[in-house]
Order: structure tokens, then sequence, then C-alpha cells
């Protein structure tokens, strides 16, 4: 298949450009111009696939121009692209918006080069504060900005997309970690933190939490351009826990350098909720199921960070 990805140049985006390169496919990968990070995207190209990918810089607003850029139709539109994920930006309604508005046209654009299904990356946000176990049928109430503007563009991209011929694919992603992801990520800041002999300050972490590996979320999402059918899918682990627990075996595995306390640092901004989701849904539909266990995609992490002097951190 022919696949552009908007958002290429994102954690989660490079991730998925290499997947599907692996997998045979070709890949149209869109990046703001002058992108900090398309080196970092070009660097993770594999050798053998650098003649199945164009990289085009293009931004949201100029997004419709790709129907004169590209050769030929394209098959799938994987949509990452959304600014303001950091949690500083999650509670500004006016940057979120801006995201519906962009992504939006990115819906347009698709059709416009052909596109059968367009695959959408939500959050467990969308949920709001939960403590139950979730399937894809569960109401959304969000709580934060950045929730609700992802609800209110599925409300807006599901209709278009049946209107313009397109399958419309909503994955809600869950807590993904791995190798490139932000620094200020807990699993990130644990990580470095222990590896220089700091300490981290923590929040009470009791409430119940489930971790991707990026590998696997990159497949996840393969596997819904390929084989899923219109409509919503969670995108998570089978590795749910206490936070602490995860915590405690990142403590481990670092050799138990440095320190951690707990209740140190408040709750976040979307408040305390607990990750519970429910896979069965995506199982059934596209075979996929997370591979890559806890521990060893911490190693992977561990082996990626650098050495640097001791100090204390708070997340």
């Amino acid at each position: 298949m022919n696949i552009v990805v908007t958002g290429a140049t994102s954690f989660i985006g490079t991730a998925a450009v290499r997947r599907l390169l692996q997998a045979g496919h070709e890949v149209c990968a869109v990046v703001r111009p002058m992108s900090a990070n398309r080196k970092n995207l070009e660097n993770q190209i594999p050798q053998g696939c650098r003649g199945r990918i164009r990289i085009l810089e293009l931004d949201m607003q100029q997004i419709a121009q790709i129907a004169g850029q590209i050769a030929r139709p394209a098959d799938g539109w994987l949509h990452i692209c959304w600014e303001g994920a950091g949690s500083d930006n999650r509670t500004l309604r006016d940057v979120q918006q801006a995201n519906v508005a962009g992504s939006l046209k990115a819906v347009r654009a698709a059709a416009a080069v052909g596109c059968r299904r367009f695959v959408f990356t939500g959050s467990q946000a969308e949920y709001g504060i939960c403590h139950e176990t979730v399937t894809e049928d569960y109401p959304c109430h969000p709580v934060s900005e950045y929730g609700k503007a992802k609800t209110d563009f599925a409300a807006q991209a599901e209709p278009l997309c049946r209107k313009l011929g397109m399958d419309y694919i909503h994955a809600r992603i869950f807590s993904v970690y791995g190798p490139g992801d932000h620094p200020w990520s807990l699993v990130q800041s644990c990580l470095r933190t222990w590896k220089q002999g700091g300490e981290m300050k923590l929040g009470e972490c009791t409430q119940w939490w489930n971790f991707l590996y990026i590998e696997d979320a990159a497949a996840a999402l393969v596997s819904l351009l390929e084989k899923g059918r219109a409509g919503y899918y969670n995108v998570a682990g089978r590795d749910t826990r206490r936070l602490r627990e995860f915590v405690e075996e990142m403590y481990e595995l670092c050799k138990r350098q440095g320190s951690y306390v707990y209740g140190e640092r408040p709750q976040n901004a979307e408040g305390l909720t607990d990750l519970l989701p429910d896979i069965t849904k995506i199982h059934a539909e596209t075979g996929w199921e997370p591979e890559i266990p806890f521990a060893e995609g911490i190693y992977e992490i561990l082996h990626c960070l650098p050495e640097a002097a001791s100090g204390k951190t708070s997340i």
C-alpha cells in the first residue's frame, strides 16, 4: 500500500514510518517545514527501504497542496500530527482546537489523494477519569482540553469521512513508552535520574496503569491500516498493574541506583485516573497482540541513555 503519514517526526510517527517500510509499504512522510526532527526520521529509515519513502515539508495549513505533489493515489492516511501534546499545553483550548481545524484539513486532503481509510491517533484522555475496565463503547467524558479536542475531532471527522467515501478508524492510544519518548515522561525521567544516581520525587503512584512499548504501538497502527474496519479501537498493552509496581521494577532494573520517594508531587492537571484498557476488539479485528514485555522495553531505553552527573528530579 501507499500510505501518507502526517506527524512523521513524532515519537510514534517515526516508529510507525519505520514499521510501514519494514512491512513493504510505500510511505509519504509529511513533516513541518524546517523540522528540527527531520534528521532523526531520516536516520531511522532502514537502509534497504530508502527507495520507498518520500518526505514532504507541509504544515496542516498547507496540507491540501499534497494532491499536486504525489505521483499516484494513496491507499491510506495515518494522522499523528497534533500540536501541544505536552502537559503544559493540554489545558489550552485555543492550541487544542487549532489541531481540530488542521486535522479536518487533513481528512479532506486524504480524500483528494484517493485514500480508502483514514487512521487517527486519539488518546485515552478522551475517556476522562475512569476507575473501571474501559472498552471502546465506554462513555467519553474528557477533562482536559486535549482530550476534548480529540473527541471534538472524531465527532466531525467520522461523518466527513463517510461523506467522502473513506473508512474512519480511531485509535485511542494509552501510555506508550520507549527510546525517543519525551524526556519529561515518567519512564524517561525515572530512568535518566536513577542512571545518574539521583532522587525521584513522585506522586502516590497508587493508580492502575498500563504501558505499551513503542514498537508494539507502531505495529498496532499498521495493523489498523492494513486490516482495520471503520470504528474505534483501544491501543494498549496487556500488562496492567499498580503504577508503583512499574516504578519499583524500573528501579530494580537500574540496579537500585539513586532513590525515590512517593507522595511528594501533586497529581497532574487531568486528575487521578486508572488505566484499565480492554484490547479485545483490535485483537479480534486485526490479530494484533503486544509482544514486548515491560522489562525488555526498559532495557532498550537504558541502552540509549547517556551517563551524566547525579541530581534530583521531581515528577
